[in-house]
């Protein structure tokens, strides 16, 4: 055999557990790129190279019988995960219309594919949805995504539903998601060096130009600005993906609060709420939880001065939402990251400060989510008292969560008394917005 052939074959032992891998969790978020075209191509390549072997004999000795074997593997897998998520999806759809209602308003979803998220808006499955760059992708402009938006909103109209949800990602900087379709602004923490009455005044313009031009084209709800304090060190190597460092507006609170109120203020101008992020703080914390999990070991009285401060007076002076990210406080709830913790959002948000506006849970499709046991996660944020949980990143997951909290329901593990409550609050905001 010459060397190009054994290479050939190794390189055949290798790729076979690498597709079969994939084909097993081909529904996982972080393979989310490779479905559609990169699944056809899998599974092209994976009947050609069966094809091949086959032709050329290797099936009369044991090794090549489980190469083949293996190749075979590959598309099977590939088409039960698809097979799963279909039945899935189509359980999902077919919800009954009640429950549909009862449990759809506390979800919110990202999508790329219109039609999947008319047919979730319109049968309340869902009360929101998150628009990002992808949504404005090839053709699509901003005058499309506002036709979107205003048939989902007709849709919803026509069938009796309370008006969507419609939440961005639009803090400025780094994180401008619908720019350059919209006005590309500067972060909030180019302010902090101005004086303190030309700071304020220019924060409530930022607020205003992107309150106008979210309104514009139907968005009512951006997912900024963020609270957390910015951390100490200059660079975070085990943060990838939240970059919380070039984010954050200050490590000073009064600053912080300053800016933040007043950014929030010129958005509701123009009739769109912030939501201030990411309780309780990123700032203290390394791990990204994009894709770990976190601890935050800061005592409560310490959080309570600084970091939570610019919290609390937002919370109190604006109408803003309040996003509750996946870092466990090791002092109130170690086992569980905040998002998800009754103790701390029924205890500290709800009880001790007496928020009782919207509290929307960062995107489950984080791995700090994602890698532990993600049905146990949604019981338990519904428990708590979250009124909304964020399916962002990759909104096909938004079937198996949807899917956790039905049979959770159906089980009798949903705290009713939790859900009324949050549903009063979820009629509130929509009743002011």
């Amino acid at each position: 055999m010459s060397l190009s052939k054994r290479v050939g074959i190794v390189l055949l032992w290798l790729a076979a557990p690498v597709l079969i891998f994939v084909g097993v969790k081909n529904n996982d978020p972080y393979l989310v790129h490779l479905r559609g075209a990169g699944n056809i191509l899998m599974t092209i390549a994976g009947v050609a190279i069966v094809l091949l072997l086959v032709r050329r004999g290797y099936w009369r000795r044991w090794g090549g019988r489980l190469l083949i074997v293996l190749w075979g593997l590959a598309p099977l897998m590939l088409a039960n995960a698809h097979l799963t998520f279909e039945i899935r999806k189509r359980q999902v759809l077919q919800t009954e219309s009640v429950q549909a209602r009862q449990l759809g308003q506390h979800f919110a979803v990202g999508y790329s594919s219109f039609d999947d998220v008319a047919a979730l808006s319109e049968r309340g499955l869902i009360s929101g949805i998150y628009v990002t760059g992808r949504n404005l992708r090839g053709s699509k402009t901003a005058e499309t995504l506002k036709a979107e938006i205003a048939a989902l909103q007709n849709k919803r109209r026509s069938v009796g539903l309370p008006p969507l949800m419609v939440a961005t990602d639009q803090e400025g900087g780094i994180v401008s998601h619908l720019s350059p379709a919209l006005t590309r602004i500067p972060a909030l923490a180019t302010l902090t060096e101005l004086p303190p009455a030309e700071r304020k005044a220019k924060a409530e313009s930022f607020g205003r130009t992107h309150g106008q031009e979210l309104a514009e084209i139907g968005v009512n709800l951006n997912f900024a600005p963020v609270l957390d304090l910015r951390p100490e060190a200059k660079r975070n190597r085990f943060d990838f993906n939240t970059l919380i460092g070039q984010r954050a507006i200050s490590d000073d609170p009064a600053k912080v609060s300053e800016i933040a109120e007043a950014y929030i203020h010129g958005l509701e101008a123009s009739g769109v709420n912030g939501t201030v992020k990411h309780f309780p703080g990123l700032g203290r914390v390394r791990a990204d939880t994009h894709h770990f999990t976190a601890k935050l070991a800061t005592p409560i009285d310490q959080l309570e001065a600084t970091d939570w401060r610019p919290f609390r007076e937002v919370l109190a002076r604006t109408n803003a939402r309040l996003m509750v990210g996946h870092v466990a406080l090791t002092a109130i709830d170690p086992d569980r990251p905040a998002s998800h913790s009754k103790a701390v959002i029924d205890g500290i948000i709800r009880k001790t400060w007496g928020y009782q506006g919207i509290v929307i849970t960062d995107d489950f499709v984080m791995g700090a989510i994602y890698q532990g046991d993600v049905c146990t996660s949604v019981v338990e944020a519904l428990n708590a008292g979250a009124d909304l949980v964020l399916v962002a990143y990759d909104g096909a997951q938004f079937y198996r969560i949807f899917a956790c909290a039905a049979a959770a329901a159906k089980q009798g593990q949903l705290d009713q008394t939790m859900l009324d409550d949050s549903a009063a609050r979820l009629r509130r905001a929509f009743a002011v917005d």
